[in-house]
């Protein structure tokens, strides 16, 4: 029944992907390492540039804090793939993970994701309830952009409020990231932390999965910088 609702809708709810008190663990780490990493760069022990404890410069949120794969994400992003495979009836390749701690004010803007995150999941750490929306037309998006399907270009983006979905920590949204337009209202709450482990289909018919195994990185849990890099 998954299966075919994925594959018909390009979404689906996991509830419970991972046990709460797991989830609640990998949020407090992930807040102590915020902490850690503001300490670092406020003392100067680290340089400003490093982006290995995480970054603040990130374009897509401003000034909030977030991290390309750090190690126990990247972790995440293997220990939750053989239930992805099983409830999409997808052979996957595991390509990147990203975590943010959202604040309040934050908005994330209706945007499509690249290649590496055409199958992408959002799941929640923990933190104060912040929904997640999915523009249901599959076809709709920015009009100068193709859509990877049919190969014609999107039908323009529009007003319409979208199919919200609400987390609980350690549910997961599994969505096709370059399909279906998704993003978030204004933020009201404190914080909140989410991860998003991204994946291609090994059957792609979008690029080469095999080529862009691990984001075009030799392995996980290397920074972006080694992207393209031979060892």
């Amino acid at each position: 029944m998954s299966k075919a609702k994925f594959q018909k809708n390009h979404f689906l709810v996991i509830k419970e992907a991972i046990d709460p008190k797991v989830a609640e663990f990998v949020y407090n780490y992930f807040l102590m390492k915020r902490q850690v990493a503001r300490t670092f760069y406020d003392t100067r022990y680290i340089s400003p540039f490093t982006t290995e404890f995480g970054v603040w410069n990130d374009e897509q949120v401003p000034n909030t804090y977030s991290h390309y794969s750090d190690i126990a994400m990247e972790t995440l992003l293997l220990n939750v793939q053989p239930k992805m495979e099983k409830l999409t009836g997808l052979k996957l390749n595991p390509t990147y993970s990203y975590a943010r701690i959202y604040k309040k004010g934050d908005i994330l803007h209706r945007h499509k994701d690249r290649f590496s995150c055409e199958i992408s999941t959002t799941m929640n750490l923990g933190g104060d309830e912040w929904p997640i929306y999915l523009e249901n037309r599959k076809n709709v998006g920015d009009s100068s952009d193709i859509d990877p399907e049919t190969g014609k270009n999107y039908l323009t983006s529009t007003d319409n409020e979208g199919k919200e979905i609400i987390l609980k920590p350690g549910d997961m949204l599994v969505y096709k990231g370059m399909i279906l337009e998704h993003w978030r209202e204004v933020f009201l709450g404190e914080d909140c932390a989410q991860v998003f482990l991204h994946y291609n289909d090994v059957n792609s018919k979008v690029g080469d999965a095999k080529e862009n195994m691990f984001d075009s990185r030799p392995h996980l849990g290397l920074p972006a910088s080694f992207k393209g890099v031979k060892l």
